[in-house]
């Protein structure tokens, strides 16, 4: 026990066991919701439910272990919100890849990222994006995953006239839906800590109202089933894992009934950009943001291990698509475990045994993957992650109107890296426009020109 605490620095950082086992259980408490909704969303792209959960659940224990072994944060980790609708929404649905491809560009993101990571590119890509639009691609990816739990839960749907209209709200599933928005909603304001855990109360408590309404046969809502048997679809896990490896064997051939080799070789350095991009600055923002809450930072604001935590969730995203899921990123739900007493990696291993536990609970799976029992999740994360339009400064033209590009790009073209293409060439646009051409780093030229090269060959060289 005294090695322990040693290892973990208890005495230094001023904790103890009970301080970190409560920790942990509130902060998977606060996360654990990721299990019902990454599943539910990345088996839309054909990776077996089984598959995604498994991968899921032991990504995350195994990437929150390494977080506490290598760094001693109170971090835990877990496939990302945003990334996860990417890989789904735009990387396979839209452009056309398949889910094994997606699985292994994710792989080479990954291993780009550790490449990076005791680098100085890695500060001179944070230093060479301005600040208003690397909060404009947060906000854009909230915005954007925020519109697809809408329209995964039909409250928003297609319409030829005006593109996008309001579904039908006498719909038993819509209602349901609108239910779990109410109720996150509500739960989320609440004034004390029961507001910590409003995602997975909401999801539970409308799975509930789900369950009872179809067994009450109520008209239009799917039949629930929990098989006894349920286990058996963890047997796609064997499809799941390592299915990256089938993905490279493709990834630079012509698909049949799909990409052309010359469309991948066009979309790819885009798409790994683009993950790359957001996996930094969403680790390093939740980072920053849970050391200050746990008193790991220094004096001067430099966070210490900084270098070796980037690299546990750089190994994290490896780990993550070698067993069938999309990037995993740190967890800002962190916080509330931190909030509740969490200083050390120790609580990491809690958080990891509950991940691994949950396993057991597969079973209930299929109702999870009702997307209106899991779209308010979706919803709240993107009013989360929307917050940091806040941090935009709107009284510069060119960061304001790069910054409104981006976001409205997201959601318009329904992809997250076509949004930022759009911000990055209409900053050096702006900026050349006003005559401060000599402000913008040469990076962002670099990335623009690529960006207008991907677009021309988009257009013309081949059809998606």
């Amino acid at each position: 026990m005294n090695s322990i605490k040693k290892f973990f620095k208890f005495e230094e950082r001023k904790t103890n066991f009970k301080s970190e086992i409560i920790g942990g259980l509130v902060t998977f408490l606060a996360m654990s919701y990721i299990l019902a909704v990454n599943p539910s969303m990345i088996s839309a792209s054909g990776i077996p439910l089984g598959g995604a959960f498994l991968a899921t659940a032991i990504g995350a224990a195994i990437a929150t272990l390494v977080m506490a072994f290598v760094a001693n944060y109170p971090v835990a980790l877990a496939p990302g919100m945003g990334v996860n609708a990417f890989f789904t929404f735009t990387i396979v649905m839209t452009i056309g890849y398949t889910w094994q491809e997606a699985l292994a560009i994710s792989f080479i993101g990954g291993v780009i990222f550790v490449a990076i990571t005791f680098t100085p590119l890695r500060q001179k890509l944070i230093e060479a994006i301005p600040a208003g639009l690397r909060a404009a691609i947060g906000a854009g990816i909230g915005f954007f995953i925020a519109f697809v739990g809408l329209n995964n839960a039909k409250i928003i749907v297609a319409d030829p006239a005006t593109l996008v209209k309001v579904g039908n709200l006498t719909d038993p599933s819509v209602l349901v839906a609108l239910f779990g928005i109410i109720l996150i909603i509500v739960l989320h304001n609440l004034k004390n800590k029961l507001s910590r855990f409003s995602f997975i109360i909401s999801i539970a408590a409308t799975a509930l109202l789900y369950v009872i309404l179809s067994l009450a046969g109520v008209k239009g809502l799917q039949e629930v089933n929990i098989d006894p048997n349920g286990y058996a679809g963890l047997a796609g896990f064997k499809e799941s894992f390592f299915g990256f490896v089938k993905g490279f064997g493709t990834l630079f051939q012509d698909t049949q009934g799909g990409l052309s080799s010359s469309a991948k070789l066009t979309t790819l350095p885009v798409i790994l950009f683009a993950l790359v991009f957001v996996d930094i600055f969403d680790t390093a923002g939740t980072l920053v943001g849970v050391t200050k809450v746990a008193g790991i930072q220094n004096e001067d604001g430099s966070i210490p291990n900084l270098e070796k935590a980037l690299f546990a969730d750089a190994i994290g995203t490896l780990i993550s698509s070698s067993l069938g899921t999309p990037e995993i990123t740190s967890f800002v739900e962190s916080s509330t475990g931190v909030e509740s007493g969490a200083r050390t990696g120790f609580s990491n291993i809690v958080v990891a045994i509950l991940f691994l536990l949950s396993i057991l609970l597969y079973p209930l799976m299929p109702i999870f993957n009702i997307f209106p029992i899991t779209s308010m999740a979706l919803v709240l994360v993107g009013v989360l992650m929307a917050g940091q339009i806040a941090e935009i400064d709107w009284s510069d033209k060119a960061v304001a109107l790069a910054s409104f590009l981006t976001i409205i790009g997201m959601v318009l073209s329904y992809s997250v890296a076509d949004g930022i293409a759009f911000g990055f060439i209409s900053y050096a646009v702006a900026m050349l426009a006003q005559k401060r051409g000599k402000e913008v780093h040469p990076l962002i030229y670099i990335f623009s020109v690529a960006f207008v090269v991907y677009f021309i060959l988009y257009s013309k060289g081949f059809q998606l």
